[in-house]
């Protein structure tokens, strides 16, 4: 194919370029930090350390370049909101964004032409950041990992071993790597809607499409279903997991798990009748019709003057918490509220997952061998999961005008002020914007800070976040961890595979979700599973069924 000769051409000529380009050698460290376990969490315990051998953040300014692998992502002003600010000023750390500029692939491709690859890469764990590694574009990570102390402590030896390329060797920091479930997907409702329409019952797919034909009828200036960015999955991949049991994310590798066999998604019960019902809330009027099109900007602006009623997403907090605290100004009874996951009748609705996590979490952050001091960005990143990052990024700058004001004794533990109770808004402001400059999270000290925290408040003073955290989302997602790093080598046959189904996907999830009929939405569907089938669909499925299997073994084996 053209575009895959034009890659491996770009790649060897990236590679070239960067020849005299290395990692440098941190060598070993000595001193450990021990793992242990009490009470089912990772705590952190203080060793000494050899700072002499250390990369010491503050000593000199640290400028560097930052890509989001991401064409709808912009990453926010570095220094302009409180936490990057504080970095800022008392870190040295300077970060400057280069933007995907809508186009992410082409982004990347004239970035590696160019030899201008940024210091810093931050994207899903894929085919893309794997032809990086594959061309020795990446600085593996392994040296650093062992001298400084924080991935390697909170991660433990199971995150890190599944991060692990073939080479044996580690690319990737992982962001929001845990050990339990987490996640923010799932459903949400206006609150001052849904009283006065009386409350009714939502819990099932039927109790959903009555409920959005009341906000249809009753208030026409309200979307009674937003999807949020619908061409990244956003609320269509909810409404599948209200049709199928252990739904484990299965669109983004187009395929459902059958016994011991992945096999055609085209032809899951579930997800057919999802594409009906998706359909038909899109031709009657009951879900947003630019879902396709719109941004996080229109999608946002929508949720501040409170005209949606029910919002199903990967992740509605970031979102809603701004939205919520904003509405409630006005008045403390308006607002947002997350309810169970809707289901279909009949199913086990113990076995819905709106959405998944898995243990190497969201995404990852690697350093490129454009990068002029690969160490002190590793450092910094380090720094960034551990205890004082992680808390400067999730809960604003330390002091006693802050929301928390240093540590506990035990140097891990924020000391959290009255503010933090008494002023959700203020911190709501900072989360919606920090929130988009946490590459690195450490899921298992923020949720555990924050959750041991939040039960000694009274409810109305707990965070709008983790209350419903703790009340619906955690509890409502599925173990992806066996369904990681599914996808081919991009070079490979699988891989050119994977690309011709990827597109026949896209086209036909979108022109699904305008069928004017049902009958129009089947054909829809088992047009693309025929298409599929004629690009090489079997080897494919049969490529992600070993990888899978292998992901079962290897999380068995430990």
């Amino acid at each position: 194919m053209h575009r895959n000769r034009e890659w491996r051409w770009l790649m060897l000529a990236a590679l070239l370029l960067v020849s005299l380009t290395g990692c440098s050698n941190s060598g070993h460290s000595d001193n450990t930090v021990e793992n242990e376990k009490h009470g089912g969490n990772k705590e952190f315990e203080k060793q000494p350390t050899d700072r002499s051998a250390l990369y010491l953040l503050g000593q000199e300014p640290l400028e560097v370049t930052f890509y989001a692998h991401y064409g709808y992502y912009n990453m926010p002003k570095w220094g302009a909101d409180p936490s990057s600010k504080w970095i800022k000023d008392h870190m040295n750390i300077h970060v400057k964004a280069i933007s995907a500029e809508g186009n992410g692939i082409q982004k990347l491709q004239k970035m590696i032409a160019g030899n201008k690859l940024p210091d810093m890469i931050w994207g899903q764990r894929d085919s893309d950041l794997e032809r990086l590694r594959m061309a020795g574009l990446l600085v593996p990570l392994d040296d650093f990992i062992e001298k400084y102390p924080n991935l390697k402590q909170w991660a433990g030896p199971k995150v890190l071993n599944l991060l692990r390329a073939s080479d044996g060797k580690i690319y990737y920091f992982p962001n929001y790597y845990t050990n339990k479930p987490n996640g923010n997907a799932g459903f949400v409702v206006n609150k001052k809607i849904y009283k006065q329409l009386g409350s009714p019952r939502l819990e099932t797919t039927d109790d959903l499409y009555s409920y959005l034909k009341q906000v249809r009828d009753r208030y026409p200036e309200v979307v009674p279903f937003e999807t949020g960015l619908a061409r990244e999955g956003h609320g269509i991949d909810q409404l599948f997991s209200s049709f199928k049991e252990n739904n484990f994310s299965f669109t983004r590798y187009y395929a459902v798990t059958t016994d011991d066999q992945m096999t055609s998604i085209y032809k899951d019960e579930g997800f057919r009748e999802s594409a009906i019902f998706a359909a038909k809330l899109m031709r009657e009027g009951l879900m947003t019709p630019d879902a396709m099109t719109q941004t996080e900007d229109q999608v946002g602006e929508k949720l501040l003057n409170g005209h949606v009623a029910v919002f199903a997403s990967a992740d509605p907090m970031k979102m809603v918490m701004t939205a919520d605290a904003e509405l409630r100004k006005n008045n403390p009874e308006d607002g947002y509220s997350f309810i169970d996951p809707i289901y279909k009748d009949g199913l086990d609705k113990r076995k819905i997952y709106p959405g998944t996590y898995n243990l190497l979490g969201w995404n990852v952050t690697t350093i490129t061998k454009s990068a002029k001091n690969p160490e002190a960005i590793f450092a910094m990143l380090d720094w960034m999961t551990g205890p004082e990052g992680s808390a400067v990024q999730m809960w604003g700058p330390p002091g006693p005008d802050g929301y928390w004001d240093g540590f506990k004794e035990d140097g891990i533990t924020p000391n959290f002020t009255s503010k933090y109770g008494d002023d959700p808004e203020g911190l709501a402001q900072i989360q919606a914007i920090s929130g988009d400059m946490i590459w690195v999270g450490n899921t298992v000290y923020l949720d555990k800070m924050k959750s041991d925290y939040e039960a000694t408040l009274p409810e109305e003073k707990r965070n709008w976040a983790t209350n419903w955290q703790q009340k619906v989302t955690w509890k409502s997602q599925g173990d992806a961890t066996p369904f990681i790093n599914l996808h081919p080598l991009p070079d490979s046959e699988e891989g050119n595979i994977h690309r011709k189904v990827k597109d026949i996907w896209l086209k036909a999830r979108a022109d699904a979700l305008f069928g004017v009929t049902d009958e129009e939405v089947l054909r829809i569907l088992d047009r693309a599973h025929e298409d599929s089938m004629e690009a090489g669909y079997q080897k494919y499925l049969d490529f992600i069924t070993a990888k899978w299997r292998t992901n079962l073994e290897l999380l068995d084996s430990k």
